[in-house]
C-alpha cells in the first residue's frame, strides 16, 4: 500500500496522524474517532516483522510494551487483528 498516497486522499491539509516506524509493511489505512484521524496496522503483520529479528514470544513482549503500549499523543496508532472464526468462543 502506498501510504503517502493514502495520507493524501484521506487526510486534510491541516490534519496530521503518527506513524508506527518500521511497520510499513504491516499499514492497514486510516481510521477516525470523535473527528480525530489515526493510523491503522495490521497487529499479526507487526509480530511478523518484529519476529525477523527476534523470538516470537520476544516480539509479542516487545509489541505490547514499546509499540502498542506507547501513548503518543491524540493520534496514536491502532494495532487492528481479527478473530479465527473457528475458535470456540466460552461465555462465563
Amino acid at each position: 500500500m502506498d501510504i503517502e498516497k493514502t495520507l493524501e486522499q484521506c487526510l486534510d491539509y491541516e490534519e496530521e496522524i503518527v506513524l508506527a516506524d518500521g511497520f510499513e509493511e504491516a499499514f492497514m489505512g486510516i481510521a477516525r474517532q470523535f473527528g480525530k484521524p489515526f493510523a491503522v496496522y495490521n497487529f499479526e503483520k507487526c509480530i511478523e516483522i518484529l519476529s525477523r529479528e527476534m523470538t516470537e514470544d520476544d516480539a509479542l513482549e516487545y509489541f505490547y510494551y514499546n509499540v502498542e503500549g506507547a501513548w503518543v499523543g491524540k493520534n496514536t496508532p491502532a494495532f487492528m487483528s481479527w478473530a479465527d472464526p473457528d475458535d470456540e468462543i466460552l461465555v462465563s
